[in-house]
């Protein structure tokens, strides 16, 4: 397809794809991955994670007045094989122009790219499924910062202290950040490399996007690599005041699907595993917690009560606990038959750590939602808000109530 474009603009293709055949959970039949080819330039690439139909929002960077073509095929090399050559997805393409007077359009047009880590190549795991950009207000003015919802992560932490200290077993990643003058001019900018260290990033870019490498098992970046394979989702505009990064999940709760499917896929779900086994309970077994507070030196973890037991997200394992300061999310593993809608009470456990003596309190401010997830993994409404300004210490939980 062709579109002309009347000034410089940073151009958005949206990709409604049908896919009955694509099956993430389905080892052979994952997703077909199309590519998308911008004029000359290198292609981007988007799995059809999704089976039915959905629509992909895609970045294909800045465009300048004129023509312009744009090729969507599917990539023979990295469709799944058994959906290979079979035209088991057809979609359509919709083209919006960002322009330079829009609010959009300087935090699109700074996105990274993101290249695949070298090992997940045609493998369909740790994928970047979808992009969000927070803005802040800096003395010259704004720092904009971009995070990924990988759909799992290889390496770094287990699939059950996952869900027990972040209650999601997909990795969200901050990757990188950029401060951009009044002006327009960039004054500052980084990454989260290997070992969670930020580091400047020194990296080439494609108008002025960055090119970033996802280089660690638990897809940290760095600003050069030797793949090909590239994504690029739109980002979305996200603010954070008061809930968690974990709230962009449930505002696209396709994401949650995709994880548990992965999970299957992976022979990572089992009936009622112990802890420590890398295995959790199906996804749709567990009540999911969010609250806000400040920790300090102490960890928290949630309990909640289901046919008068209580039962803790950390199982009783000091490594599954909490220890964050801001807004958190915990998921507690229920017992089979039950689902968050059997829960009649929350706890709140402050405890000590080993490696950080503490003499604080923990502060407890808010409750804002329990859980759990549909069966087609989608989360439910939420049965709880609760505010205040609880100090909770060791052995003296909080406890509320739910109606």
């Amino acid at each position: 397809m062709s579109f002309d474009a009347s000034k410089n603009v940073e151009a958005i293709a949206t990709l409604r794809v049908r896919c009955d055949a694509c099956a993430w959970d389905q080892a052979g039949s994952e997703a077909v991955v199309l590519a998308l080819t911008l004029d000359d330039r290198a292609p981007i690439h988007v799995p059809i994670a999704r089976s039915g139909e959905a629509e992909y929002p895609v970045m294909l960077g800045a465009v300048g007045a004129g023509k312009h073509s744009l090729a969507v095929v599917e990539d023979a090399e990295l469709t799944a094989k058994a959906l290979k050559g079979k035209t088991a997805a057809t979609w359509t393409v919709a083209i919006a122009q960002v322009e330079p007077d829009s609010d959009r359009y300087v935090p699109l047009s700074l996105a990274p790219f993101v290249h695949a880590r070298r090992d997940t190549v045609g493998k369909f795991t740790d994928v970047p499924i979808l992009m969000w950009y927070e803005v802040e207000p800096v003395p010259t003015g704004k720092r904009y910062r971009y995070t990924v919802i990988f759909t799992n992560e290889d390496g770094g932490t287990p699939v059950d202290r996952l869900m027990a200290t972040w209650g999601r077993t997909t990795d969200i990643e901050y990757i990188y950040s950029v401060e951009v003058a009044d002006d327009g001019t960039i004054r500052g900018e980084d990454m989260q490399g290997p070992e969670h260290k930020i580091l400047p990033y020194a990296g080439k870019r494609e108008g002025r996007h960055p090119l970033l490498w996802v280089a660690t098992e638990n897809n940290m970046v760095l600003d050069k690599g030797d793949t090909k394979v590239r994504y690029a989702p739109a980002p979305i505009h996200v603010n954070l005041k008061d809930v968690s990064r974990e709230m962009v999940m449930d505002t696209n709760a396709w994401t949650y699907e995709i994880a548990a499917k992965e999970l299957a896929r992976e022979g990572k779900i089992a009936d009622d595993p112990p802890p420590g086994k890398q295995l959790i309970p199906d996804p749709r077994r567990y009540a999911y917690l969010e609250g806000c507070g400040t920790l300090g030196n102490r960890a928290l973890t949630f309990s909640v009560k289901v046919n008068d037991k209580w039962i803790a997200a950390d199982r009783g394992v000091a490594e599954y606990r909490i220890a964050r300061d801001g807004c958190f999310r915990g998921a507690v593993p229920l017992p089979a038959g039950s689902t968050a809608d059997d829960v009649t009470a929350v706890r709140v456990h402050a405890h000590a750590r080993k490696d950080r003596p503490a003499t604080t309190p923990v502060i407890f401010s808010r409750l804002n939602t329990l859980f759990g997830l549909d069966d087609r993994y989608q989360p439910m409404p939420g049965r709880v808000h609760w505010t205040g300004n609880a100090q909770i210490r060791p052995n003296t939980p909080l406890e509320i109530p739910i109606p």
